[in-house]
C-alpha cells in the first residue's frame, strides 16, 4: 500500500525531499551495479537503502566452505538483551557436498544446524542443536522441520522425530529449550505430541511431522501433521512441554498438505502449507499453498472460497516454480522486517545441481528468501507473483534503524488473445474436427460426441514411465507462444476412497516419454489437479498441483519460449473467472509436439470435455517471467 506523505507547505522541505529521492536512486543504482558482492549495511543514520542479496542465501562455515542445504527453515530475531541477530534452524542434513566422515564413506548428518546473521544477507553456521539424538528418539531417526519460538523467557525449538523408541514407535514432536539460539540446548525428555493413530486407522501411526506454534488469546497452540493424517491443532500447556489430545481438531485434509505455517495479516490468519514430493531432484514439484480464516483454527478457505478440509481440497498457490533454475520451492516461514515488509524463507532445488555430490537421488535443498506481497483483495504472492528470485534483490530491513529499498511490482497472469480456430473444437457437431488423430485409438463405443461434449471413458491404462498404453486424442500445436484451454467433467464421486489415479485432462505430447500433463485426478480421499512432466532419464516423472477441481474444471496450459526455454505454466478454475496459476515446468517438446486429451488411470468412469480452445497469448510483457 502506498502511503501519502503530508506536506509542510515549505519549499525547502520539498527540495530536500527531491534531493533525498535522487540520493536514494543513486545509492540503489550503485548497490545494484555492485551486486556481485553484498553491499554492507549503512550506519544507523542511513535509512535510504538495504544490502543486496542473491539466492541461495550466503552461509559461511567458519574455517572453510559454505552451507549448501538447509531444508524446512525456521527463522527468528534475537530476543535476548543486546542480541540484534537473526537465526535460522534447518532440518537434519549434510552441510554440503564434501561434508563426509573421516573415512569418506558416508555423509555427516547434522542434527538441526543453526545459522546466524546480522543483516539477513551474510550468514554463519554456528553448530548443531544436538550432538546426538535424545534418548526417546530412535537412533536412526531424522530430526526434521524445526520451529523456533521465544516463550516464557526462553527459546523453544519444536522439532519432528521421524521415529521414536517409545512402545509402538511412530513419529512425534519434541521440544528443546535454551537461553540463547546458539545453545546449549536441553531436550525436554519426552514428546510434546506423542505418536498416535489417524482417526480412520486405529492400528496405524499417523505422520506427526512439521510443528508450528502460535500464541492466541493468552494460550499456546501447536499445529502439526503431514499427508498421512492431515494437519491438526492442539492446545499446549502453559509451559509449552505437553499438548492436550482432547483439544485436537482438524485443520486441513489428509493426503494433500504438510508443513503448516500460521501468519496473521490484517483481520485474517493465513495457513501456508506445502504439497507433493519435496525431494525429486530436478523434477521436484513441491509448492506452497494458502488458505485464510478469521480464526487460527479455521475453517480455512482459498481464494475461490473452497475449504482446505474439503475432498476437492482448496488451496491457492503462493510459492511456485517460475521456470528459472529453482524448482520445488516449499516449507516456508514468514517474517516481517523492521520496515513493515513481509518476507519468507523456504527451501528449493537447483535443477542444474540437484543432488549431493556422488549421489543420484539425494536431493540438496538450499535456503532461499524472497519478499511476500499482498494483493488488493488480501492474498499473498511471492515477489509480486514473479516467484523465486534468481538475481540481485534488495534485502529486508534487518535492523530497527534500516529501511528496505524493495518495492513490489505485480505480475500479470498469461491471458488469451486471438482464438486459433483451426486448432479449436467446441464438440457441437456430429464428428470431430479434421485436426484430430489418435495415438492408440480406443475401442469403439468408449468415446464419442454427445450432448455437445466429447465423451471419453476412463481407461485401465496409463501414460507414466514404462506404462504407456493409454489412448491420446491429439492435434498439432500452433507456432509460437500459445494457450490451450478445456473444460472437463470427470464422473469420479466428489468424495470417498479410493479411485487412485483416475484422471482426465490435457497433455502437450511429443512422445510417450516426453510430455507435459494437466489433469484432475483422484488421490485416496481427495480430488486434486496434477501438473506433471515426464522425461526419458531419471527421475523420469515429476509433478506439482494447481488449484482445486470442481464438478466441472477449467484447465489452461500456457506455453512461452523464455530465454530459449519452453516454459509451460498451468492455470485452473472452478468457475472460469478466478484462475489459479500453478508452478511452471520447462521442457523441450519442440514444434512437432501435439495437444492431447487423456482419460485414464482406471476404468469405470467417464470424462466429458466441453471444448478445446487454442489461443495466441497476449504478447505484453510482465506476465511472471523475471529470471
Amino acid at each position: 500500500m502506498l502511503r501519502k506523505r503530508t506536506s509542510s507547505g515549505k519549499r525547502v522541505i520539498h527540495l530536500l525531499s527531491i534531493v533525498g529521492l535522487l540520493l536514494t536512486v543513486i545509492l540503489t543504482t550503485v548497490g545494484t551495479a555492485s551486486a556481485g558482492s553484498p553491499v554492507a549495511a549503512q550506519d544507523q543514520g542511513d535509512r535510504s537503502r538495504s544490502p543486496i542479496y542473491t539466492n541461495p542465501l550466503n552461509i559461511r562455515i567458519p574455517g572453510d566452505g559454505k552451507v549448501e542445504s538447509c531444508a524446512d527453515p525456521s527463522i527468528i530475531y534475537g530476543q535476548g538483551k543486546g542480541d540484534n541477530n537473526w537465526y535460522i534452524f534447518c532440518t537434519t542434513d549434510p552441510l554440503n557436498d564434501s561434508d563426509r566422515n573421516s573415512a569418506n564413506t558416508d555423509f555427516n548428518f547434522h542434527l538441526m544446524p543453526v545459522l546466524k546473521s546480522h543483516d539477513l544477507v551474510n550468514w554463519t553456521y554456528l553448530g548443531d542443536v544436538f550432538p546426538s539424538r535424545p534418548a526417546w528418539v530412535n537412533p536412526t531417526a531424522g530430526l526434521w522441520a524445526p520451529d523456533i519460538e521465544f516463550l516464557n523467557g526462553k527459546y523453544y525449538l519444536y522439532f519432528t522425530a521421524s521415529d521414536t523408541s517409545l512402545p509402538g514407535g511412530g513419529s512425534a514432536i519434541g521440544v528443546a529449550t535454551a537461553d540463547t539460539p546458539a545453545g546449549p540446548w536441553t531436550d525436554h525428555g519426552a514428546p510434546v505430541v506423542e505418536p498416535h493413530s489417524p482417526n480412520a486407522n486405529p492400528n496405524d501411526r499417523r505422520w506427526v511431522f512439521d510443528p508450528d506454534v502460535i500464541e492466541y488469546n493468552g494460550n499456546k497452540y501447536i499445529f502439526y501433521g503431514s499427508y498421512f493424517g492431515g494437519i491438526s491443532a492442539r492446545q499446549l500447556s502453559a509451559d509449552g512441554f505437553t499438548s492436550d489430545p482432547a483439544s485436537e481438531q482438524a485443520i486441513a485434509i489428509d493426503n494433500k498438505y504438510e508443513g503448516a505455517n500460521l501468519y496473521k495479516h490484517g483481520q485474517y490468519w493465513y495457513l501456508f502449507v506445502s504439497a507433493t514430493n519435496c525431494c525429486n531432484g530436478p523434477l521436484t514439484g513441491y509448492d506452497v499453498f494458502v488458505g485464510r480464516s478469521v480464526s487460527p483454527f479455521g475453517p480455512f478457505v482459498d481464494r475461490e472460497g473452497i475449504s482446505l478440509l474439503a475432498a476437492r481440497a482448496g488451496g491457492t498457490p503462493v510459492i511456485t516454480m517460475n521456470g528459472n533454475r529453482w524448482v520445488g520451492p516449499g516449507h516456508n516461514a514468514v517474517f516481517r522486517d523492521f520496515d513493515g515488509q513481509d518476507w519468507t524463507v523456504y527451501h528449493a532445488v537447483n535443477r542444474t545441481d540437484p543432488y549431493f555430490a556422488s549421489t543420484t537421488d539425494f536431493t540438496k535443498r538450499p535456503v532461499l528468501m524472497d519478499p511476500l506481497d499482498w494483493t488488493q483483495d488480501g492474498w499473498p504472492v511471492l515477489r509480486g507473483g514473479f516467484g523465486p528470485s534468481d538475481g540481485p534483490m534488495p534485502a529486508p530491513a534487518a535492523q530497527p534503524y534500516q529501511k528496505t529499498t524493495y518495492k513490489p511490482r505485480f505480475a500479470r497472469n498469461d491471458t488469451p488473445a486471438s482464438l486459433e480456430r483451426a486448432y479449436s473444437d467446441d464438440f457441437n457437431s456430429n464428428t470431430l474436427g479434421p485436426q484430430w488423430s489418435w495415438i492408440r485409438q480406443p475401442a469403439p463405443g468408449t468415446f464419442g460426441l454427445e450432448n455437445n461434449t466429447f465423451r471419453f471413458d476412463t481407461q485401465a491404462a496409463d501414460l507414466y514411465q514404462d506404462s504407456n498404453n493409454a489412448s491420446v486424442l491429439t492435434e498439432p500445436v500452433p507456432k509460437g507462444n500459445y494457450m490451450v484451454e478445456t473444460r472437463v467433467k470427470l464422473s469420479v464421486p466428489a468424495e470417498g476412497c479410493c479411485f487412485n489415479y483416475v484422471q482426465a485432462g490435457l497433455v502437450i505430447y511429443k512422445d510417450d516419454d516426453n510430455f507435459i500433463k494437466m489433469a484432475p485426478f483422484s488421490n485416496w480421499n481427495t480430488r486434486q489437479i496434477e501438473f506433471a512432466k515426464e522425461i526419458p532419464q531419471f527421475p523420469r516423472y515429476g509433478n506439482t498441483i494447481v488449484g482445486p477441481p470442481g464438478e466441472w474444471t477449467y484447465l489452461r496450459i500456457a506455453k512461452r519460449t523464455v530465454q530459449n526455454q519452453e516454459v509451460y505454466t498451468p492455470y485452473s478454475s472452478v468457475d472460469g473467472k478466478i484462475w489459479e496459476k500453478g508452478g511452471s515446468y520447462t521442457h523441450n517438446l519442440g514444434s512437432n509436439a501435439k495437444i492431447g486429451l487423456v482419460s485414464m488411470g482406471g476404468s469405470g468412469f467417464t470424462a466429458n470435455f466441453d471444448y478445446v480452445r487454442v489461443y495466441r497469448l497476449d504478447p505484453r510483457p510482465n506476465v511472471g517471467w523475471d529470471f
